[in-house]
């Protein structure tokens, strides 16, 4: 049986308004995780993600190049507990979008 574990990453560099949230869902979903992204005031993008250590580890090194048109300059990653990311994309199931 896989544990479960949890991230949160902070994605700066040219990561708005090319798309990255929505390569970021798709992503996360062909990977299975469950969880959310999404932009920041300060131009950066979050996101949480919860799955397997391998599934994890397989999204942040997609996170570290991102989709094409985006420039990653810098990837911060944390582990977290499952209910904080829980906690902040309310009563939605699979991978969101939050605005």
């Amino acid at each position: 049986m896989t544990t479960a574990v949890a991230r949160q990453f902070r994605i700066r560099g040219r990561v708005q308004g090319v798309g990255f949230r929505y390569w970021t869902q798709r992503e996360a979903q062909r990977l299975g995780l469950s969880g959310w992204v999404r932009n920041l005031p300060d131009r950066s993008v979050e996101a949480g993600a919860s799955g397997s250590s391998e599934q994890l580890n397989e999204f942040e090194r997609w996170l570290q190049h991102g989709p094409p048109g985006a420039r990653v300059d810098q990837l911060e990653a944390s582990v977290v507990e499952e209910n904080e990311l829980a906690g902040q994309a309310g009563d939605s199931a699979g991978f969101v979008i939050l605005r």
